[in-house]
């Protein structure tokens, strides 16, 4: 039976007009195995974020999986919700909500850090736990999750009339006035409420004071955004005939998974940052296909997390462990299978210059066994101008999955 896996190295493209001669993070790193299946496999651009929308990972996540956004996407956070294992009911709207830093510059608070320095998912709880105790009510309710992604439920309340941008998009800028339209609605007013309050509650709790003393950006308070309800997609199974899992430190991921019909994979360790669990990973996708599944979603955040961070070497040491940790094994561990077809890309754009992501278009590969074991090449590199130079576009990216990794399935219609 045909094996089918999909490895997305999250924002691991840049833009190659911000470096010397193109040379982005994805050509500076010593990468391999990704450079080896650009000689032998099917190299091109694809477009994963619609001009129109907001360049996300729920966006391009989504396009990947073989689903067009623009009659799907609901919001980022409902997607979270489902990787969190929460049903959302009709009357539920799911918030993100991000512990965030923030600074004092001229008698004015901007966001300092999107992740609160990262903090610990321990960490988190507790300070998730405290908002339950002050603001939960019949209404409204907090769930913690990894690291400062964590989740806010609300009933009742209108998502459309609420917008706030994500906070890694407004680093280093005044949030007030990213939040001066919530005083127009009555949403809007209550959305901002929580948010001042969590300020209050956040304050002196100990574990910022511990975050403090050990020279860390304590979490100052939560930042809503991404909201939505619950959107309803075809499954891969109903669309393709396939049973697969996916496997991902984040819930986002999870949760598009799981609407797609996937079985979420929960490895131990993974964090959604440089220091993973690559070989839980690696060892959790190969075993599930010797087990029986025919499909594997492998999603590595680390590249993205360094881009946001603007810190070229992380990015770079990022995409050399994709390639080392789980390229290199993932395609090892695949030559006990007859036949197989790999696609690995990322999801989408994150310049490091810019700290946050773009809708540019994005390198992709694909690579059969049958190109792996043949001593064909074409000489070239994995990397943005390179897959320009291939002549090869989607302009829409919801196709790409049906067209280059499951054309030789059973026929079943796309329902895209």
């Amino acid at each position: 039976m045909m094996k089918y896996l999909v490895l997305i190295g999250d924002g691991m493209a840049d833009e190659p007009e911000n470096f010397p001669e193109g040379k982005t993070p994805l050509v500076l790193a010593n990468a391999p195995n990704l450079d080896l299946l650009a000689r032998k496999g099917t190299l091109g651009l694809v477009r994963t974020v619609p001009e129109d929308m907001h360049a996300g990972s729920d966006v391009a996540n989504m396009t990947i999986l073989g689903y067009n956004p623009k009659k799907y996407y609901t919001g980022r956070a409902p997607i979270e919700a489902y990787g969190r294992g929460l049903e959302l009911k009709p009357e539920e709207v799911a918030f993100r909500c991000n512990l965030v830093s923030l600074k004092q510059e001229n008698h004015q608070w901007l966001m300092e850090d999107y992740s609160a320095d990262h903090i610990s998912s321990q960490e988190a709880k507790q300070l998730i736990q405290a908002l339950n105790q002050k603001l939960s009510s019949s209404r409204v309710k907090f769930y913690p999750s990894v690291s400062y992604r964590n989740l806010c439920i609300i009933k009742e309340i209108n998502p459309e009339r609420i917008k706030i941008p994500p906070p890694h998009d407004i680093l280093n800028q005044p949030i007030e006035k990213y939040l001066e339209s919530l005083k127009s609605s009555s949403e809007g007013r209550f959305i901002l409420e929580l948010m001042e309050r969590s300020r209050e509650i956040f304050h002196s709790h100990p574990v910022n004071q511990a975050r403090k003393e050990k020279g860390k950006k304590p979490a100052d308070m939560v930042w809503l955004w991404g909201q939505g309800t619950k959107p309803e997609l075809p499954t891969l199974k109903e669309r393709f005939g396939i049973h697969g899992v996916v496997i991902s430190g984040v819930d986002l991921v999870r949760g598009l998974g799981r609407l797609a019909g996937l079985e979420v994979i929960l490895v131990p360790g993974a964090t959604g940052y440089i220091d993973t669990n690559y070989q839980g990973k690696v060892e959790s996708a190969l075993r599930s296909l010797e087990q029986g599944a025919d499909f594997v979603y492998l999603h590595l955040e680390a590249p993205d997390e360094a881009s946001h961070a603007g810190d070229l070497e992380l990015k770079i040491k990022a995409i050399e462990l994709f390639d080392q940790k789980i390229l290199a094994p993932i395609l090892e561990g695949l030559k006990k299978f007859p036949g197989w077809k790999l696609l690995v890309m990322p999801d989408h754009t994150t310049p490091v210059q810019l700290r946050t992501h773009h809708s540019d278009p994005v390198p992709f590969v694909v690579l059969s066994s049958e190109e792996f074991y043949s001593e064909s090449q074409t000489p070239r590199a994995f990397s943005e101008l390179e897959a320009k130079k291939t002549g090869i576009y989607l302009e829409q990216g919801d196709i790409l999955l049906e067209k280059y990794l499951l054309r030789n399935k059973n026929g079943k219609g796309s329902g895209n």
